[in-house]
């Protein structure tokens, strides 16, 4: 990287001072996050000078990639359902927010991203640390339907490696985006020729080379990237339309080509029908399905509708509409709508009527193999508590795109 220089001569008092700017690679020849110059603006102090002790400021050139991230756009969106309320819950009510860019995953975490999981915390971690990473494989279990098989081969057997992993409750999938980031992040010190080792096992953000930490996506996000609304704006302003499934128009088949009558997701048509006639199957899938398996939306991610429901950061409460910040929105705990309004509190009042909403409640969105087409509208929202798992609810992580104002 080349510099050059120019000297200033300021006359102060009558005596002559000197100052050396730089020439800066920015716009207007001001320094950018790209290309800091070699000294400070608000000091003068030169910058990476190990003799004199100055301050270090690496190399960087962006947010490095992150391993099967896509980029989300960021922007004004309408949060809420736009299929018929059919359950009568009216716990997404329509409201404008505006959503950060943000990264996320491709794809549902897989069978095999998890045993690559459980590969490493058997070498690295305690023994407790493994067991409690273990996937729920009971969920397939059914008092009144033959789905033992799944139990045992379901996470393991090689032909279901990209499969999307289930029984995995919210507080494990936490736990897996704190191993991921760590595990990323070694990588990409190591690609760099870095070593960074410190204590707790973190690569300091300032060296440039690391990536924001994975962790599930916000509902807003989720709902947002789900929706995938990029590129239907008319005169920059205004949305055309909106979506009541992660595609255009009001089907759930594919209108185009050779897959034409063919679903755009894997989901349950109705009662007693998962896939369709022998022959002919329309979505090709009685359980779960290949994570590639369906076109992706307009933003490039598989089964954001079907497939399997997916965790998300928010604790549920119905009338989160009502209480949101209009701008990157989430619900963290009870603040302005605490859990004793819903007289959850069993322990007090075990007589009463129980709720299930409580700060343990986490939201999980989009439909699944096992659910009706209403349940893949990205604004229809479930809960269940963290700790619980099932055989319908996986998970996919979210990044933030650092550095980024829009």
């Amino acid at each position: 990287m080349k510099y050059s220089f120019r000297v200033i001569l300021y006359v102060i008092g009558g005596s002559v001072a000197l100052s050396a700017c730089s020439l800066f690679g920015g716009k207007g020849g001001k320094p950018t996050a790209q290309n800091p110059g070699q000294m400070s603006t608000a000091t003068g102090l030169a910058f990476n000078d190990e003799d004199q002790g100055g301050f270090m400021v690496n190399p960087y050139e962006g947010q490095p990639d992150a391993p099967n991230m896509v980029f989300i756009e960021g922007g004004r969106a309408v949060m809420g359902s736009f299929e018929e309320d059919v359950m009568s819950y009216r716990d997404n009510i329509e409201r404008t927010v505006s959503v950060a860019s943000f990264y996320m995953d491709e794809t549902e975490i897989a069978n095999i991203h998890w045993l690559e999981y459980l590969h490493y915390l058997a070498k690295d971690s305690s023994q407790e640390a493994y067991q409690a990473a273990l996937p729920d494989t009971t969920v397939w279990v059914g008092k009144l339907a033959f789905n033992d098989p799944y139990v045992d081969h379901y996470l393991r057997y090689p032909g279901f490696r990209y499969f999307p992993v289930v029984g995995i409750s919210w507080n494990q999938a936490n736990k897996y985006s704190v191993w991921r980031t760590r595990a990323v992040n070694i990588k990409l010190a190591e690609n760099a020729g870095e070593e960074y080792a410190e204590s707790d096992g973190r690569i300091p953000l300032e060296s440039g080379i690391v990536v924001p930490a994975y962790r599930l996506p916000t509902e807003a996000e989720w709902e947002y990237a789900a929706q995938a609304l990029i590129g239907t704006q008319w005169l920059e302003e205004m949305q055309t339309h909106q979506r009541i499934y992660p595609w255009d128009g009001h089907a759930v088949r594919n209108p185009y080509g050779k897959q034409m009558g063919f679903m755009l997701a894997n989901f349950k048509r109705g009662r007693g029908d998962y896939a369709g006639i022998a022959g002919r199957l329309n979505d090709g899938a009685l359980i779960t399905s290949y994570i590639y398996e369906f076109p992706p939306n307009d933003y490039g991610l598989y089964n954001m509708a079907g497939n399997v429901s997916e965790w998300v950061q928010d604790i549920y409460r119905p009338t989160t509409y009502q209480d949101f910040d209009d701008l990157n929105p989430i619900r963290r705990d009870g603040f302005l709508d605490p859990s004793s309004g819903y007289n959850s509190d069993f322990e007090k009042n075990p007589g009463s009527f129980t709720s299930l909403v409580t700060d343990r409640a986490r939201v999980y969105k989009g439909g699944s193999w096992k659910d009706v087409a209403y349940w893949m509208s990205p604004g229809t929202r479930r809960f269940l508590d963290q700790d619980s798992a099932t055989a319908t609810i996986g998970f996919r992580c979210a990044m933030i795109r650092a550095g980024s104002n829009y």
